[in-house]
C-alpha cells in the first residue's frame, strides 16, 4: 500500500528576519509544493529519490536503517546523505516505531528547486506527517528557522505567525483576497539565498531591533486587511525602509530597479529568491528587459 502526503510552498510577505525575535509575520501558502510517496519494502534500508519539477532526480540515496537508529558520525557519504540521516534521526527520536523497516520513498516538487518556495520546509512537513510527529520540533532539531514555512505547508490560506516560548508557535488564519489582487506580482531574481546564511547575518548585524519589532507586527496585521492598493503599497514601503535600517542593506528596488514605476519588496532572505511587485500595469515587459523571465501573478502563485 502506498501512502501519499503533500505540503504547500510558502512566501513571507512581512516579518522576514524579525519573526525570529518575536515579531508577527504575515505569510501565504503557494499553489506550488512537494509530495511524498511511501511504500514499505522487505529491505533493511530506505531508498529515497527526490525529483525536481522537470522530472530530473536531484537526490537519490540509500540509507541503512542502522545509520538512522545510531548516533555515530556519518563519514565518506554525500552531503545529501548526511542531511537525510540527520533529519530521519530527529524524526526517529520522536517516533521510534516507523523507521525500523525498509521503505521506498519518492518526493516530487511542483516548482523548480531553486525558487526558494520551501524545498526543505515541505520536505520536513511531509516527513512529520508520515511519522505523525511534531514538525516544528523536527525543524528545530534539523534545519532550524522560525517555522512559518511549516505553518504554510499545513494551511490552505494566509496566516499570522508568531514564535512563542513553547515549541509550537501562535498561528492565526486570515483570508487575504484583496480587491487589488491584479496589481500584485512575484518576480524571481535567480539569486538563491541560503536561509541559514541569511539568518546568521541578521543575528550578527541587526540594529534598532526593539523599536522595529512592534511596528513590523502592526504592519503585518494592517497588510492583511488593507482595502486599497495605495494603503498596501505605503505599508510595504515602510516595511522595506524599516528592514533596510535594521539590516544595514539597501532595499532591492534601490539596488536593482530604481527606474521602476511601482513598489518592490524583498521576500525572505534579502537579495534572492522572489520579490513582490506592486503596480497597476503588468510589469512583465519591464522585468524581461532586465533579464528576469519568471514573473507570476498573484493568482498564479498564491493558493
Amino acid at each position: 500500500m502506498t501512502k501519499e502526503f503533500y505540503s504547500n510552498g510558502k512566501l513571507l510577505l512581512s516579518g522576514e528576519y524579525v519573526v525570529l525575535e518575536g515579531a508577527v509575520a504575515f505569510a501565504l501558502p503557494t499553489k506550488f509544493g512537494q509530495s511524498l510517496s511511501i511504500v514499505e519494502t522487505e529491505t533493511d534500508c530506505i531508498h529515497w529519490v527526490s525529483y525536481d519539477v522537470d522530472g530530473q532526480v536531484w537526490m537519490e540515496e540509500e540509507v541503512d536503517l542502522t545509520d538512522i537508529a545510531g548516533d555515530h558520525t556519518i563519514i565518506n557519504k554525500s552531503t545529501y546523505y548526511t542531511t537525510l540521516v540527520q533529519v530521519l534521526r530527529a524524526a526517529h527520536r520522536q517516533n521510534p516505531t516507523v523507521l525500523i523497516r525498509g521503505f521506498e520513498v519518492t518526493s516530487k516538487l511542483t516548482f523548480p528547486r531553486l525558487w526558494g518556495l520551501g524545498t526543505s520546509s515541505t520536505w520536513i512537513n511531509n516527513i512529520a506527517q508520515w511519522l505523525a510527529i511534531n514538525p516544528y520540533q523536527l525543524l528545530n532539531e534539523s534545519f532550524g528557522g522560525s517555522g512559518y514555512d511549516i505553518a504554510c505547508a499545513q494551511y490552505p490560506q494566509g496566516l499570522f505567525y508568531t514564535l512563542t516560548k513553547s515549541i509550537n508557535p501562535s498561528i492565526e488564519l486570515v483570508s487575504f483576497q484583496p480587491s487589488f489582487i491584479s496589481s500584485i506580482y512575484f518576480v524571481y531574481l535567480n539569486q538563491k539565498k541560503s536561509s541559514k546564511e541569511a539568518i546568521a547575518n541578521f543575528k550578527a548585524n541587526h540594529n534598532l531591533l526593539d523599536e522595529s519589532i512592534g511596528r513590523i507586527s502592526e504592519i503585518s496585521k494592517e497588510l492583511a486587511v488593507s482595502k486599497s492598493l495605495a494603503k498596501f503599497t505605503a505599508l510595504v514601503e515602510e516595511h522595506e525602509q524599516i528592514m533596510s535600517n535594521v539590516l544595514g542593506i539597501q532595499p532591492i528596488k534601490k539596488l536593482l530597479f530604481e527606474d521602476f514605476e511601482g513598489t518592490i519588496k524583498s521576500l525572505g532572505g534579502w537579495g534572492g529568491d522572489f520579490v513582490m511587485v506592486l503596480c497597476e500595469t503588468n510589469p512583465k515587459e519591464y522585468f524581461q528587459s532586465k533579464g528576469y523571465e519568471t514573473i507570476l501573478s498573484f493568482e498564479e502563485m498564491i493558493l
